[in-house]
């Protein structure tokens, strides 16, 4: 069983972190092709930056 919530726990990282860069692969697209801080493209890349780093962060914190 604890081998299960290693693999668990190693793919929600991975995810998290494919989730991350994602975002900010889209906020730097968006910026190059001439998009404004404002525009949609940003403010999906920048939510998808918001919710990778806080899944990564909740999956690396230790239960207390």
């Amino acid at each position: 069983m604890a081998a299960r919530e290693r693999i668990r726990s190693s793919g929600t990282k991975v995810l998290s972190s494919i989730i991350l860069a994602l975002g900010v692969l889209i906020v730097i697209r968006t910026l190059a092709a001439g998009g404004g801080p404002a525009s949609a493209g940003v403010l999906v890349g920048v939510v998808f930056v918001a919710i990778g780093a806080a899944r990564l962060y909740l999956a690396t914190r230790r239960p207390a």
